[in-house]
């Protein structure tokens, strides 16, 4: 195969995945891993892809989408921080929707730690998330959307995914996203989890973004809903300017602190 249009099917196969690894590239190419990571030294060279451990992802838009794996560790702090203070939210015998990512992650590791919790019902399109509560089971009950699943973040989306959410009404969910902004709202970069969230957003009784400072006045592609149809930001890390200005759009926003591992809530 001509190294042009080898190329061009591994860029399609990134676009269309998200992230692709080497491996698969060289398995479904029928040649070396080596002919692989040249091909995307050449590929990120022009932009068309971004080279991340172990693979590559898309190199359309902006920003670029990480894998779960390398996100993990952007702002744990502030994330773990957050975790703790979202979970703090939930009481025994709710029903909680919890998206996918890094940050809802720590939520369910918060989950986790509260031992008072009891009946709790906790439904996700993780699947990172579904099998770190799985310890938690029969304490909690843990239900997965099912539906299509996206390598990059280990989520379900749809076709089918929002069949179960369609069919609950939870007590509380915890909406991930890459853009918190005044102007634009709760945004994310990835059209077919934004779809999702929208589901989620609407299937709870009350909403929060659960997201970091360093998203704080981003806007991205796909639009998850104006601040209004939140009921809270759990935010940390993030500057001071950033919290007044949602403050001053109504938008309610518990900041937790992670070197304290305590949140404060300001009533405008």
């Amino acid at each position: 195969m001509p190294a042009s249009l080898r190329r061009e099917r591994i860029v399609a196969a990134v676009d269309e995945r998200g992230f692709a690894r080497t491996l698969d590239l060289a398995r479904d190419l029928g040649t070396s891993e080596v002919t692989i990571r040249t091909d995307l030294d050449a590929l990120e060279s022009t932009g068309r892809v971004v080279r991340v451990h172990g693979g590559a992802t898309s190199g359309a838009g902006s920003p670029v989408e990480r894998p779960f794996e390398e996100e993990t560790v952007v702002r744990a702090d502030d994330k773990r921080a957050i975790g703790i203070c979202a979970a703090g939210l939930v009481s025994s015998g709710q029903c909680v929707v919890l998206d996918v990512g890094t940050t809802s992650a720590q939520i369910a590791e918060a989950l986790l730690a509260r031992t008072d919790l009891v009946d709790v019902t906790v439904v996700t399109n993780g699947l990172t998330i579904a099998l770190a509560l799985e310890r938690a089971v029969p304490r909690f009950t843990v239900i997965v959307t099912g539906g299509t699943l996206r390598p990059l973040q280990h989520s379900l989306v749809n076709p089918l995914a929002a069949t179960v959410l369609e069919s609950v009404t939870a007590d509380l969910a915890f909406i991930g996203c890459t853009g918190v902004d005044v102007e634009h709202g709760v945004t994310n970069v990835n059209l077919p989890e934004t779809d999702l969230k929208r589901v989620m957003a609407r299937s709870a009784r009350r909403s929060f973004i659960v997201a970091d400072g360093g998203k704080m006045g981003e806007a991205h592609l796909g639009v998850i809903g104006p601040l209004a149809s939140f009921d809270g930001l759990v935010t940390a890390g993030a500057a001071p300017r950033d919290v007044a200005a949602l403050r001053g759009a109504g938008l309610v926003v518990i900041e937790a602190d992670a070197a304290t591992d305590e949140s404060t809530l300001e009533h405008e």
